[in-house]
């Protein structure tokens, strides 16, 4: 995701600091950047070289090496509070007063993240969507604390990216995973119950419905154990219905953790 996000401000006209640790972390996504921005041009959809977009990207091993010109700095590490928490306030310190802070997170409270902050008006959810250079939604997640400035900012970067937004308030799971894990999970448990394949499922929402993309494969996409742990947030929070279901506990223990590892619902190999 991080890799994404930073392609599409640099392939925007950005001038782009990745925050990687290490030596190897730091050249693997340049690497993903980098052959990101050959397909885009292979398709069509990059309007200059992309060696001139792979150009405006750095990178830094810490926090503290962000650029204190920063307008916007976009944290996008997994889906840990604590961990988003630490990024998020050594960013605020490493950033000038005015800059605005976003989280990339598809279901943690924008209201408590922000209670960390000392400026909580500056700062609001980014919610991207994978692939993020082809996706075309982000959903906008503002906080009580939330500047209407802020907002307004993130906006304009939306749309300046050439996508459309989804202006959402804090609540668990936001619009879209409330939505998209409700159904994922009800698939999980038709193939856990033996109503249908996986196959089946999948074709059935995309053919009937029209999705572009069934829940299953759409979970292998995102990664079971990324779906797992968005479950257990809105199971806690909104109560049994995001309960979830015993063969996506054992899929994630096994190791099955989709497209990343190879074996989902769907083997990827």
């Amino acid at each position: 995701m991080g890799a994404g996000i930073a392609q599409s401000f640099a392939a925007a006209g950005s001038a782009v600091t990745v925050v990687e640790s290490g030596e190897r972390a730091a050249a693997a996504a340049l690497d993903r950047i980098a052959i990101g921005l050959k397909r885009a041009a292979e398709r069509g959809r990059l309007p200059e070289p992309a060696e001139r977009v792979l150009g405006r990207i750095t990178t830094t091993a810490t926090v503290d090496g962000l650029p204190a010109t920063a307008d916007l700095v976009v944290e996008a590490v997994p889906e840990d509070a604590a961990l988003k928490a630490r990024m998020l306030t050594a960013a605020e310190q490493a950033v000038g007063a005015t800059a605005v802070l976003a989280t990339n997170t598809s279901s943690l409270s924008i209201t408590e993240l922000a209670s960390v902050l000392t400026r909580p008006g500056r700062f609001l959810g980014m919610h991207f969507f994978n692939p993020v250079p082809a996706s075309e939604l982000i959903e906008l997640v503002f906080a009580p604390q939330t500047d209407a400035e802020t907002l307004s900012a993130a906006l304009g970067w939306t749309h300046a990216l050439g996508k459309k937004d989804v202006v959402v308030k804090d609540s668990p799971g936001f619009a879209s995973s409330r939505l998209g894990v409700a159904l994922g999970l009800e698939a999980i448990r038709m193939v856990e119950e033996g109503v249908a394949e996986p196959e089946a499922i999948d074709d059935a929402m995309r053919l009937g419905y029209k999705h572009p993309m069934g829940p299953l494969r759409l979970t292998d996409l995102v990664g079971l154990d990324v779906r797992l742990a968005i479950a257990e947030h809105l199971h806690a929070t909104l109560g049994g219905r995001f309960a979830p279901p015993r063969l996506l506990r054992d899929k994630v223990a096994r190791g099955e953790l989709g497209r990343k590892t190879g074996q989902g619902f769907y083997s990827w190999r």
